[in-house]
């Protein structure tokens, strides 16, 4: 009996081993061009790093990715220099009011849609879900004008609000499609021991959705911290400005000096390259399962 299983098990065995050889052929290539693809993505960032540790001597002779001697001055004079250590500091500000608020309102009103039952819930999601189709620049016009109006024209508020406002449509999609796939039997056990419906979100719903949380607090910073063209529009005072448009006043006027504009740029992207790092399964994680459920 053991020798007929044995036999028998051979011809099974061989063409499953040959299937397996034939499947890493092709991963084989997929992951050199994934590494082929990984390296070049990266070598801006390690020669922006290596210039910014060189004189203007070193970087005009040649690509060298290891400074002969390295320059750490460049760091302090970029920070200390043409106010730059204040657009740090407003870009943090900046990010941290706007994360906060878009995870207050988003998770609410996520929690709203997916849980409770009310008039219009359907027209109503659906009219926020079209501001995900709405380019930002295109209601930079009528945005100006309620700003103008309302006197928040150079303004850290005037910044602060439309960021949130622009940051809830993806917060929430993301957000409710987590609150669904809460099970329902834990929210009615909680009901049934007395607890309310804001009792229910903040000692159950939202601990359970961390995850998702997580996905929109990190996707909120990369926005916030990159964002650009609306703090353009809202501030003409230079005190108030953002790391992003500060750091195009700094390149006019360092524009000769690539080894401290270069250690400037690094500052302003180190930060969110490491929060991204840190937290990019979080993002993976939250997008996917908005996209199953959502």
């Amino acid at each position: 009996m053991t020798l007929l299983s044995t036999k028998s098990s051979l011809p099974v065995s061989r063409p499953t081993r040959r299937a397996a050889k034939r499947l890493t052929v092709p991963r084989v290539f997929l992951h050199l061009g994934l590494i082929a693809w990984g390296l070049a993505s990266i070598l801006p960032l390690v020669w922006m790093i290596s210039a910014s540790l060189q004189t203007n001597a070193e970087i005009y002779g040649g690509v060298h990715l290891i400074p002969e001697n390295p320059q750490w001055g460049n760091y302090v004079r970029a920070w200390d220099q043409s106010s730059f250590s204040d657009y740090f500091f407003n870009s943090v500000l900046y990010t941290v009011s706007v994360v906060g608020g878009t995870v207050l309102f988003a998770s609410l009103s996520a929690y709203a849609f997916a849980r409770m039952q009310f008039p219009g819930k359907r027209v109503l999601y659906g009219a926020f879900l079209v501001f995900l189709f709405i380019p930002i620049p295109g209601a930079f016009i009528p945005l100006y004008l309620v700003l103008a109006n309302m006197g928040l024209l150079d303004t850290q508020l005037g910044y602060i609000l439309p960021m949130i406002n622009g940051s809830l449509p993806v917060a929430m999609f993301i957000l409710r499609a987590f609150f669904e796939q809460i099970p329902k039997e834990l929210e009615e056990a909680a009901f049934i021991d007395g607890a309310s419906r804001l009792q229910v979100f903040t000692m159950i719903a939202f601990p359970l959705a961390r995850p998702a949380v997580a996905t929109v607090v990190i996707l909120t910073v990369l926005g916030v911290w990159n964002e650009y063209v609306l703090a353009s529009v809202v501030f003409s005072n230079q005190a108030l400005l953002p790391l992003q448009v500060g750091l195009l006043s700094f390149q006019g006027s360092y524009f000769s000096q690539y080894g401290l504009m270069m250690a400037a740029t690094t500052i302003t992207t180190l930060p969110i390259i490491i929060v991204y790092l840190m937290f990019q399964k979080n993002i993976i994680r939250g997008v996917m399962a908005g996209a199953v459920k959502g």
